[in-house]
């Protein structure tokens, strides 16, 4: 191996450990000692609940595990935003799973709480799979209320999506399995079965004390709305259970009787392993994002037997365009090429942008998917369209309202990884975030944003300048730096993948090395859903 391997291999390394050690501290919730005060109450954590629930956490794909990461400080913090969800397996049977973390701020609800349950239903609508919701919450974190509440996005939402859902015939299974109380408690009651552990899970619009406060009655929790009241008494829930692993092994009962789905039929064949040496992607991709690579070789380390066969190889060369299998599964894959490239006129492209013949060569490509009934992956490492006189008149706006035309009305499910740079309105090409993939990733060395760190510290400190100097100020060259340096700093730490993560603009920060297993999950998801329309992309220009 070159230095120039052992170089990014080094550093992707590193990036991976960082993430390892962010997830472990994620994975605590509220800490030990809240971890503590949980088991003594005879309760698993949310993480070991759903531990306990599917058929094998190796096939568990988390996703927001970042959600709300460096946020409500004020507050305490609220890591994964108070609540874990994925896609696993229950009894072989493909489902969503949403648990309350108790451990942190007891369950309660935050804004990117409310934002994070939605995207966690939003796969369960979109894929039509089953949703599994292991309730244990205080309810709206009243102090932020306001950000939580009253909004179409916000904590109402979920019981919408609760009717839609049963409306669709999507099956919603809710374990009550700690507090459930005010708006919170139709969650449950919403699904297709309501299931309550004795002494532990209650539920009810009002606790004791509110009661008291509101009618003067004295009365107990338990008496209020506990597990026999509400099985015995109200019929509010189905059934009670003993402890934790009882009542979780009656949703394992249920998932082992249910039928199976109509299906989309996307085409899938025996999985195979890439001949290339999968962890070769740390050597070959470089974390200088301004160095180049040739996609191709991250594309042979990720598809079924490195096998990749292109679609118009030698036309619009900044974007690589073609057909491969990953763990079985057939998909098209738009990939930002990073080296320069000459084409046949002798003009020299630069890599990561998008140029007229590569937009139009994507839409054609995208379309040519649909029509072949191909799921898309979108692999980002984009600095966005090429600008200048010669594109514009050239029609780079109307070649890239082409691929975004095509991106928006694809009915195909799409799946994006966002590996390096995604910049300004390749991000929206290469279809982030807005585009409605099922699944959204980052790598460790990911970037989202408008542009780059620096090239919007300089266009920020030009204005700045600009600024100053219409007021008869001067600047010395010396300060400018000093202000480019601050602008810079603050511009990057939102640039961050984890920034991205908190925000949920990507369903979470992978290992280079998991990239196959949140294509094939998810491709495995969408199949639950057969596609009921045909592509239609409006007008598109010629």
């Amino acid at each position: 191996m070159d230095i120039k391997f052992n170089k990014n291999e080094d550093s992707n390394k590193l990036l991976v450990s960082e993430l390892k050690r962010k997830l472990a501290k994620v994975h605590l919730g509220g800490g030990e000692k809240k971890i503590e005060k949980l088991h003594s109450k005879g309760k698993l954590t949310a993480r070991e609940r759903i531990d306990y629930l599917v058929d094998s956490m190796d096939s568990f794909l988390e996703v927001g595990a970042f959600t709300a990461d460096g946020m409500y400080e004020e507050w305490g913090g609220c890591p994964s935003a108070g609540v874990v969800t994925g896609i696993g397996y229950v009894s072989g049977r493909q489902c969503v799973v949403v648990a309350n973390d108790a451990t942190v701020k007891a369950g309660a609800w935050f804004p990117m709480t409310a934002k994070k349950n939605l995207r966690a239903q939003e796969i369960a609508i979109e894929n039509k799979l089953p949703i599994i919701y292991l309730v244990d919450s205080a309810g709206v974190f009243l102090p932020m209320q306001d950000e939580v509440f009253p909004d179409k996005e916000h904590f109402g939402r979920q019981f919408r999506n609760n009717a839609k859902m049963s409306s669709e015939g999507i099956i919603q299974i809710a374990a009550i399995m700690g507090s459930c109380v005010a708006g919170g408690a139709y969650l449950p009651i919403m699904s297709d079965e309501a299931m309550i552990v004795d002494k532990t899970g209650s539920i009810f619009l009002a606790g004791s004390y509110l009661v008291k406060a509101a009618i003067g009655e004295d009365v107990d929790n338990e008496t209020l709305g506990g597990a026999s009241t509400h099985c015995e008494i109200s019929g509010v829930t189905d059934n009670k259970y003993p402890g934790d692993k009882e009542c979780l092994d009656a949703i394992k009962r249920i998932f082992d009787r249910v039928g199976d789905n109509d299906k989309a039929g996307f085409n899938r064949i025996e999985s195979k392993p890439p001949k290339e040496d999968q962890a070769n992607i740390y050597g070959k991709f470089p974390n200088d994002r301004n160095a180049p690579y040739n996609m191709l070789d991250i594309i042979h380390c990720l598809v079924d037997d490195s096998e990749f066969e292109q679609y118009k190889e030698h036309y619009g060369q900044t974007i690589v365009c073609g057909y491969g299998r990953v763990d079985g599964w057939s998909v098209g894959i738009v990939a930002n090429q990073r080296t320069v490239v000459k084409t046949k006129k002798g003009e020299m492209q630069m890599g990561g942008v998008i140029y007229s013949d590569s937009a139009d060569k994507s839409a054609r490509f995208i379309m040519n998917c649909n029509q072949r009934k191909i799921p898309l992956v979108f692999l980002h490492d984009v600095n966005g369209f090429m600008v200048g006189s010669r594109s514009e008149h050239g029609g780079i706006i109307k070649d890239g309202a082409k691929m975004v035309n095509a991106v928006s009305n694809s009915v195909v499910p799409k799946f994006s990884i966002v590996m390096g740079s995604s910049y300004g309105a390749g991000n929206y090409a290469m279809c982030g975030k807005a585009y409605d993939p099922r699944l959204i990733y980052a790598w460790p060395n990911a970037q989202i944003a408008v542009m780059s760190g620096k090239s919007a510290a300089k266009t920020l400190l030009q204005i700045k300048v600009s600024a100053m100097k219409s007021q008869g100020k001067e600047i010395s060259e010396e300060d400018q730096q000093k202000m480019l340096d601050e602008i810079k700093a603050g511009y990057d730490a939102k640039l961050s993948p984890y920034y991205a993560a908190s925000q949920l603009w990507v369903d979470g920060v992978i290992d280079p090395l998991e990239t196959r297993k949140v294509i094939s999950t998810g491709i495995e998801a969408a199949n639950n859903a057969p596609i009921e329309k045909s592509m239609n992309v409006g007008v598109i220009q010629t």
